[in-house]
């Protein structure tokens, strides 16, 4: 499985990004996706998921009412929109894909990771 995540860049606090997540190689719609982030000096940190059918997603404290997760099964896509960005929102994001088991905020039961994509935020 390859994950191509996109869509980041630098954007005012206050403004809105839609970083999106495209899957390749393995059938993406049995699947859970989530959403991972890794600030400078800081240990990677979950930030949202989402089950295979789009209908049931999670998210932390740090996101919520911000930040919304949706997929498209049939383009093999995860869009995570962030909006009310803050400067401490500034990270690498990466999407990764879980095979066995239900949307989860646990890194470590994710078996294929994508590379990131940088989001910076400033004042």
């Amino acid at each position: 499985v390859q994950l191509q995540a996109s869509g980041g860049g630098l954007v005012q606090a206050g403004g809105s990004l839609r970083l999106s997540c495209a899957a390749s190689g393995r059938p993406f719609s049995s699947y859970a996706l989530g959403w991972f982030r890794q600030a400078p000096g800081k240990e990677r940190e979950f930030v949202s998921t989402v089950n295979w059918s789009g209908h049931s997603t999670y998210y932390a404290d740090s996101v919520k009412g911000r930040f919304t997760i949706s997929r498209d099964n049939a383009k093999n896509t995860v869009y995570p929109q962030m909006n009310s960005l803050k400067v401490e929102d500034t990270a690498v994001y990466y999407c990764a894909l879980r095979t066995a088991g239900d949307y989860s905020s646990a890194a470590r039961v994710y078996a294929y990771w994508g590379e990131g994509t940088q989001v910076t935020v400033s004042i």
